[in-house]
């Protein structure tokens, strides 16, 4: 049985005994990200959602649900795996206008219908594999929609939350019953932002939601996200991570090999797409890296003499400076192809008015700085260009022409 198979049969269970006990929590005076009263904000943070397609993920007894649409005149849709929570709502609030509720799996379901406007989940998404839900939200919501998660961060046992994208048992606890034990994602604040950063969404911000009483463990945290757009007019860069990168580790070189078909770009296991490079070793000169990268990386093969250095971008991220060199390589060997054990693959030739979205920010700021016509935007750097014919001057590269 699957992990989330395993879950729906908890919370099946769990909707029957509530069901047996004719239970239904009440309609609340404001949407409540966490399980306690009053604690954090309201609904407030999901713009303005008047006349608008709402999704409830996981909607459970469908509360939540009819919140948004008798108080701020939403169209809610409240999508629910267990048919016995599914059968509560439904019950309950058959005759609510503006709400409309669905049995089934959010993941299959979102592939069948019109994208949101807006969706959000209090304390239901991790039991869904996030390689999984993050995807099909992504498709299943409208560009610059808003996506709101309440999830656990620690739980009662005063646990923290994983660094690893993992699933641990937990337990639903019922009164004067025996718990259901259920796995769910209890990931790290910054592991939420890398899974949705990779899955097309930008995270605004993340609170962490406190008990009222301070000597009680249990944490929520909250995520504000919204939808990227799809693509722009302009090419878009992106930051690979949140966090800088190791101080050791702050100079390292990008290569542009290019052909008649393109401009040559594989794809980090993170998500962005750039051009072959990496990190200088003690020892090595700049050409030496750039051939040493594009051999480890693609396979492909190139001569120190091949290799011609356009000049240095300096930028920061947090307290570490990052010095960039763009190299040119004007001669090589070979076939690109995925290389064992390396961290950025699926290499191919993008042509130059074709460029992705995605461009990994450095990448982005090493083509402009070699084309400066080419239309990608990216955080700004300063470029000191010393290859041959090129103006000898120090000049900053924006990305915003």
């Amino acid at each position: 049985m699957s992990v989330e198979d395993i879950n729906t049969q908890a919370w099946t269970v769990y909707g029957q005994r509530q069901l047996t006990r004719a239970y239904m929590p009440p309609i609340p005076e404001r949407l409540n990200w966490a399980p306690w009263d009053g604690v954090g904000p309201g609904a407030e943070i999901l713009g303005d959602v008047t006349d608008r397609r709402v999704l409830d993920i996981g909607s459970g007894a469908g509360h939540h649900a009819v919140h948004l649409a008798q108080n701020h005149r939403a169209h809610v849709t409240g999508i629910e795996a267990s048919p016995t929570q599914h059968q509560r709502a439904a019950s309950a609030h058959a005759d609510a206008p503006g709400v409309e509720f669905v049995q089934g799996d959010v993941v299959e379901y979102l592939a069948t219908v019109e994208p949101f406007d807006a969706a959000y989940a209090t304390g239901t998404l991790a039991f869904i594999d996030p390689h999984r839900a993050l995807p099909a939200l992504r498709d299943g919501l409208r560009p610059k929609a808003p996506l709101i998660l309440s999830l656990l961060h620690t739980d009662l046992h005063d646990r923290g939350p994983s660094t690893t994208v993992e699933p641990r048992e937990q337990m639903i606890l019922l009164k004067d019953e025996s718990p259901l034990p259920t796995q769910m994602w209890i990931l790290a604040p910054q592991l939420w932002e890398d899974l949705l950063t990779e899955h097309g969404f930008r995270v605004e911000a993340i609170d962490l939601l406190h008990h009222p009483d301070e000597n009680a463990p249990v944490v929520q945290q909250l995520i504000r996200a919204l939808r990227l757009p799809d693509r722009p007019a302009r090419v878009s860069s992106r930051p690979r991570t949140t966090r800088p990168p190791a101080p050791h580790a702050a100079i390292g070189v990008g290569a542009i090999v290019h052909s008649e078909h393109g401009v040559l770009l594989g794809r980090h296991r993170r998500g962005t797409l750039e051009l072959p490079g990496g990190t200088v070793e003690p020892g090595e000169s700049l050409e030496q890296t750039v051939t040493r990268e594009l051999a480890e990386e693609t396979g492909l093969r190139a001569r120190i003499e091949d290799v011609t250095l356009l000049g240095t971008l300096v930028d920061h991220v947090g307290d570490v400076v990052r010095l960039t060199v763009g190299a040119l390589v004007n001669t090589w060997q070979g076939q690109p192809a995925t290389q064992p054990d390396e961290q950025v693959g699926d290499w191919a030739w993008y042509p130059l008015d074709q460029l992705p979205d995605g461009l990994f920010e450095c990448s982005a700021q090493i083509l402009t700085a070699w084309r400066p016509d080419l239309p990608i935007d990216h955080t700004p750097a300063h470029f000191t260009p010393f290859a041959h014919g090129t103006p000898h001057s120090t000049a900053p590269v924006d990305g915003l022409a």
